[in-house]
């Protein structure tokens, strides 16, 4: 099962990601995480995407399908994976199901999971949520400087959590990423829209029982 996480900025994608991951028995793909561990690497496509992000530009699209690829070639994906921050744009849905069809099996996204929420509450959301400097695991509620519960890391705060950053990151959404949902209904993919306000246990069974599980 391949399974795509979809949502504005601080919708819960990354805290749903492993615990669907858990339920369902397969692994999870944040391209951030793998774009940001291929920079540390410095492996080729590391150093193509940090060549555009030291200008201060965008990785564009074909070097984010180019990680994606080379991480869902490996035999960790086969029998399945939960994509959180792979789709952020129409091209980037187009070039994931070439490539998927590329590399066989019969190959496609199964499921869209669409984390629904409210502006006010994003800006509200993330303008208190913090992050583990290391392994990247965010938090909410917890004070920056605290112990990341994950690998011991200190908590930080990103500086485009900050509520004038997170609307202008919500636009960009509206502008760039919001389409692709429409993309994905237009081919006929499975889209599940999933309320994303309540505790997290909540929302993680709505995605579940969104899945048929």
């Amino acid at each position: 099962m391949i399974i795509v996480l979809f949502g504005k900025p601080g919708a819960g994608k990354g805290t749903q990601a492993p615990l669907l991951a858990s339920a369902l028995d397969i692994p999870t793909l944040a391209t951030g995480d793998t774009l940001r561990a291929a920079i540390r690497a410095g492996t080729p496509l590391g150093l193509e995407a940090k060549s555009f992000m030291d200008r201060g530009d965008l990785v564009p699209d074909s070097v984010i399908l180019k990680i994606a690829a080379e991480e869902l070639s490996k035999p960790a994906y086969a029998t399945g994976v939960i994509l959180d921050g792979v789709v952020r744009t129409v091209p980037q849905a187009e070039g994931l199901a070439k490539m998927l069809e590329t590399l066989g099996g019969g190959r496609k996204v199964d499921a869209v999971l669409a984390f629904d929420i409210d502006n006010d509450e994003i800006v509200r959301r993330l303008s208190t949520r913090t992050v583990c400097e290391k392994c990247q695991t965010p938090y909410t509620g917890h004070a920056v400087g605290d112990t990341c519960e994950k690998c011991g890391g200190k908590l930080v705060r990103r500086k485009d959590d900050d509520p004038d950053a997170v609307r202008t990151r919500l636009s960009v959404y509206d502008e760039q990423t919001a389409p692709v949902l429409a993309w994905y209904q237009h081919a006929g993919n499975n889209v599940a829209v999933v309320n994303a306000v309540g505790s997290v246990a909540d929302v993680t069974a709505r995605a579940l029982k969104a899945l048929g599980k």
